[in-house]
């Protein structure tokens, strides 16, 4: 283990390597809302489409959000935004399946009312504005994600040019983060772990360079865990839905490195991790929960606007 500046990545990193980045752009998913009827209030997280405009969501409190209840969108200010969404199914984890009127598409009209979804242990009276700039990588492009793939809020400009002249391609792949990623593990074992899908693209160019550097002696380097599980799932080019939990014992067919946040405890992003330092489950496990240790005595930041590591 050693220690180092995030600026310090490229040395690591040698010509013939592909670094993969993760593009997919957060939305504003987070809304308010009211029932006219009762005037009782909610707090929606918006999870994952299932067409235009219909959409899987989270929200509080859910007991009051029943089959065929009406609501009023609010806008920032909490006030009516002229949109309305109707309860249409509840599913077995308490998730409402909303189904929008008044926009021609809720996923566009969310910049105007939506707030950035911080994770929760983010309180903060009134959000920053700020927010919205920095949770989001500076290369994100594919808007569909509910949480910030947050390896890649490391990275600037002139740290992708830096990466770039070390004769290293620059790559993208797209995974909308939804609930797989950050649901936590419920069960005592792991096997029984259900993850949810996500839907993830694989450029032709992405799939063409890791092939290139698979047969060329050259290192695939994932920048966070949902680049990892695009790799992991299918690196040839094309569209696909993934529930791939990588957990020991797992043998890793594309990545060869991973730069990866400090993940929270019981959550799928830590048994990944563990999974790929060592091939054993309990090598891994204590050799995470070493470097862990370790981040903690030199007071690393953790979650999603903390520090990160780099796992060769």
């Amino acid at each position: 283990m050693s220690h180092r500046h995030f600026y310090d990545l490229p040395s690591y990193l040698k010509a013939g390597d592909v670094l993969v980045l993760n593009n997919s752009k957060v939305i504003p998913a987070r809304m308010r809302a009211r029932n006219p009827a009762t005037g009782g209030r909610f707090e929606v997280l918006l999870l994952q489409e299932v067409a235009q405009n219909d959409w899987w969501a989270m929200m509080k409190p859910g007991k009051r959000a029943r089959r065929g209840t009406s609501l009023e969108v609010l806008d920032r200010a909490r006030n009516s935004s002229g949109f309305t969404a109707i309860v249409r199914d509840v599913n077995e984890e308490g998730h409402r399946r909303l189904l929008f009127s008044g926009p021609k598409d809720i996923l566009w009209a969310l910049e105007e009312f939506g707030e950035t979804p911080l994770p929760p242990y983010i309180t903060r009276s009134e959000q920053n504005l700020a927010d919205r700039e920095q949770y989001q990588t500076i290369y994100a492009q594919a808007p569909g994600s509910v949480a910030a793939p947050t390896a890649g809020l490391h990275f600037t400009t002139e740290l992708l040019a830096n990466v770039r002249k070390k004769g290293v391609k620059v790559c993208f792949v797209t995974l909308h983060v939804g609930l797989g990623t950050f649901s936590p593990i419920k069960s005592d074992d792991l096997s029984g772990h259900v993850m949810h899908y996500e839907t993830y693209e694989v450029p032709v160019e992405t799939a063409e360079a890791v092939r290139e550097a698979k047969g060329s002696g050259g290192r695939v380097v994932a920048v966070g865990t949902t680049s990892m599980r695009v790799l992991e799932s299918g690196s040839a080019a094309g569209r696909g839905r993934t529930n791939l939990f990588i957990r020991p014992p797992y043998r890793f067919k594309v990545v060869d490195a991973l730069v990866t946040n400090f993940h929270l405890p019981r959550s799928t992003l830590l048994v990944l991790v563990s999974a790929f330092a060592a091939p054993g489950a309990e090598e891994g496990r204590e050799l995470m929960l070493r470097a862990y240790r370790e981040a903690i005595a030199e007071r690393y930041r953790f979650f999603s606007y903390g520090d990160a590591m780099l796992i060769v």
